[in-house]
């Protein structure tokens, strides 16, 4: 066979469930351009050359310690991050349709929650019920007209989207109250490079850095004076994305801290460190808005800080996310979001969303109960995608399990608190599967975030790959995204200012250390000399990071 042909030839037996799109090919079966250099540098492999690739972005991942925590019924374990070595590429033009989309939701979701906590009009003129917001537990009273000393309520924001039958890409849910994942895209976005290292050189992919770049200046930019810090404060080392924390407090070169090793004294925030306590003036936040505070929010946490609200309250810190951000996750909020941008934004929504209908009104309710073979019904406040392995949904007209009854008469009775969702199936993408490439569903993760010059969008991010055909059954294996730009981009480590160790001078985000910093500084002085020497072809190790070399930047 030709060697132009041999591309063709490997997916020759590729084939997409029908009526489903597909990101390798369009629909009328021919291959889309940007995924022609990949596919044909995949042809040009033996079967064992790509099983040496793959081995090297595992290799990759188990040398970095990736790792997320699974919860089980029997607890919990730590399970290295699951790779599925093939990344989804989309062109930059088409790539450029999502930005705008992304943009535009996320001014209009910032506008809403300004509204929740503020004046309340879209309550007011129906566009949202009342009862709706009231019930839902992220929604916080004690936030109620909290005017955040930078101005905004969000500056960090996740969506999930997918590609609809038509080809065009839609929301399948908003990520506001602590987005999660950035760091690992990064990580994977490092570990595909290693898979495919001539291949990724050679093309012109937007670099990740640059995003950090913006946003860590950003967050610089929001410190009420120089001398404040700058923190990320995370739940602990059990909950599932530590590892993720502790990854971006390094990259970016801010404290991680624990809620017990803040303190809120005069109306400031504040953390002891070796120089005595210092005041933190933007803290970003990586545990939910309910725990934060155990006085006037949910009293029985043990993860929260004690008038954590007041400073807030006060103008004292900026919170990222601000606090009570959860309330837009809600399922059944994405029923309201379309009409809502028209009131606002004056205009319809750029990227749409899931089709969705809260079962609480009684015209709703009634077209939800007569399509039932297309809907999917769940927990009008539930954040989980209706797909999500953990999420309790049910499909069409099936008899539920838990109680006695129909569909039907679970609507009818309990329809406040249920939301209907058209039942899509979900775009495929290709995975090696035994050697072979098979469609696989995904969703992919794209994350913005809010800079001077207003939001920038993650220019890749990661998907979730499904590990069977099965589109309701989307498990956890994550693929890069790569975005192919125009042109080439330069890429430039965030700007952290060190010297070598012993003497170690920190950067404004992370001057002096924390208590549990110094209760293991010398085991975490130890490990870091004892580790390998180096981390990739850029970057040598040294205290709370790594030092760019000036060769290739990272991806």
């Amino acid at each position: 066979m030709p060697k132009a042909e041999a591309p063709f030839d490997l997916i020759s037996g590729y084939a997409p469930p029908e009526g489903v799109p597909d990101e390798l090919l369009h629909r009328n079966g021919t291959m889309r351009d940007v995924w022609k250099p990949l596919i044909r540098h995949l042809a040009g492999q033996t079967p064992e050359g790509l099983s040496r690739a793959f081995t090297r972005g595992d290799q990759y991942l188990h040398d970095a310690g990736v790792y997320f925590r699974q919860y089980t019924q029997d607890g919990s374990t730590e399970r290295d991050w699951p790779l599925s070595h093939i990344p989804v590429m989309i062109d930059g033009t088409e790539w450029q349709t999502v930005v705008e989309g992304i943009t535009q939701r996320a001014d209009l979701l910032e506008r809403v929650m300004a509204d929740l906590y503020g004046p309340g009009d879209l309550i007011r003129n129906g566009m949202l019920p009342a009862e709706l917001v009231a019930q839902n537990p992220e929604w916080l009273r004690p936030i109620v007209n909290v005017t955040p000393r930078s101005g905004n309520f969000l500056h960090f924001l996740a969506f999930e989207i997918g590609r609809a039958p038509d080809g065009r890409w839609f929301v399948l849910g908003d990520r506001t109250q602590a987005p999660s994942g950035s760091g690992f895209a990064l990580e994977t976005r490092m570990a595909t490079s290693h898979v495919f290292p001539d291949l990724f050189s050679g093309m012109n992919i937007e670099r990740l850095a640059g995003f950090y770049r913006h946003f860590r200046d950003a967050l610089i930019g929001l410190r009420e004076t120089d001398m404040d810090l700058v923190a990320i404060l995370t739940p602990g080392t059990n909950t599932d994305t530590y590892f993720e924390h502790a990854y971006i407090a390094r990259y970016l070169g801010f404290l991680l801290l624990e809620s017990e090793e803040l303190k809120v004294e005069n109306g400031r925030l504040t953390v002891s460190t070796i120089h005595g306590p210092q005041p933190i003036s933007v803290l970003w936040r990586r545990l939910d808005s309910r725990f934060a505070d155990p006085l006037e929010l949910d009293e029985g946490s043990a993860l929260g800080t004690p008038g954590m609200v007041s400073a807030l309250r006060g103008g004292a810190v900026t919170m990222v996310n601000c606090l009570g951000s959860g309330v837009l996750e809600s399922r059944a909020m994405l029923a309201f979001l379309p009409r809502i941008c028209q009131r606002l934004l004056g205009a319809p929504l750029k990227m749409p969303n899931i089709a969705s209908w809260w079962c609480g009104q009684a015209k709703e309710r009634n077209y939800v109960l007569g399509n039932l073979d297309r809907m999917l019904i769940g927990p009008a406040n539930s954040t989980h995608l209706p797909f999500d392995s953990n999420a309790s949904y049910t499909l069409g007209d099936e008899v539920r399990r838990s109680t006695p009854g129909t569909v039907q008469d679970w609507v009818t009775q309990e329809g406040k608190a249920l939301v209907g969702q058209e039942a899509v199936r979900l775009s495929t993408m290709l995975a090696m599967i035994d050697g072979a490439l098979v469609p696989r569903p995904m969703v992919v993760r794209v994350f913005a975030a809010r800079t001077p010059r207003g939001w920038v969008v993650m220019p890749g991010g990661y998907a979730r790959i499904g590990r069977t055909a099965d589109p309701t059954a989307l498990a956890m294996q994550a693929a890069g995204r790569w975005r192919m730009s125009g042109s080439c981009r330069t890429n430039r480590w965030p700007r952290t200012r060190w010297r070598k160790p012993p003497k170690v001078r920190f950067c404004a985000g992370c001057r002096g250390f924390c208590p549990r910093a110094r209760r293991t500084i010398f085991i975490g002085w130890a490990a870091m000399w004892n580790a390998p020497k180096r981390r990739c072809g850029c970057c040598v190790p040294i205290m709370g990071g790594w030092k760019p070399m000036g060769r290739t930047p990272c991806p």
